[in-house]
């Protein structure tokens, strides 16, 4: 649990994409119109991917800071559909180790963030941000924390060693592949071996590893 608490401010493995795409009306060929991507089979919807850019957009609208808030991330679409294939194949490698997570214990890390952050509204505020996490999308970002925490356990890894990473990092690949992730080609291409889109660094090992209260870089 001490380790769990440690992650507390880490924060979602969608924080940043390196290059911006238009929201579509297709998925890799026109087979699956009105799909950003497939995975496993499941259709991750454009309108899924815009649902969750326009909650952060209207956080945003609400801050005093609304101009710098949109000026860096002007990637957000990309940054979201990678959020929600990221939480799909991280969902299948800890089916595959036996791993669960209960409502409890995203409410205790709730908690926890909430201490360290100094309050609701400052761990709003800083989820904003520095990971373009709106505020009701808060407790799924910290759902996937407690899950890969769980996950390295599941599989005796240390993640604040290169091997543990590896360990974990290989489970989520092969995940990954067993998933057949299909993305849009106009929002990029999906490395398996990577679990992250092509050109981007996927944070979920500098997350896991940060002491509590560091916060990611924002942007690229």
């Amino acid at each position: 649990m001490h380790r769990r608490r440690r992650t507390a401010l880490t924060l979602s493995a969608s924080a940043a994409l390196l290059v911006g795409a238009p929201f579509l009306t297709a998925c890799g060929s026109q087979a699956h119109p009105g799909a950003a991507a497939l995975v496993g089979g499941d259709r991750i919807e454009v309108s899924t991917v815009q649902g969750q850019v326009a909650a952060v957009r209207e956080a945003q609208r609400q801050s005093r800071d609304v101009d710098q808030l949109i000026d860096k991330s002007g990637q957000l679409g990309r940054a979201k559909l990678h959020g929600l294939i990221f939480d799909r194949v991280l969902d299948r490698a800890a089916r595959d180790a036996g791993v669960t997570v209960d409502r409890s214990e995203v409410q205790e890390m709730r908690k926890a963030a909430v201490a360290q952050s100094g309050g609701e509204e400052r761990l709003q505020a800083a989820m904003l941000q520095q990971s373009w996490v709106a505020p009701d999308q808060i407790d799924a970002v910290l759902r996937e924390q407690v899950q890969l925490s769980k996950l390295a356990e599941a599989l005796g890894a240390d993640l604040r060693q290169p091997e543990g990473q590896k360990i974990v990092g290989d489970a989520l690949s092969k995940a990954s592949k067993a998933l057949k992730v299909d993305v849009n080609p106009r929002y990029g291409t999906w490395n398996d071996q990577q679990t992250q889109l092509a050109d981007y660094k996927a944070p979920w090992i500098s997350q896991v590893t940060k002491p509590a209260g560091a916060l990611p870089e924002s942007g690229a």
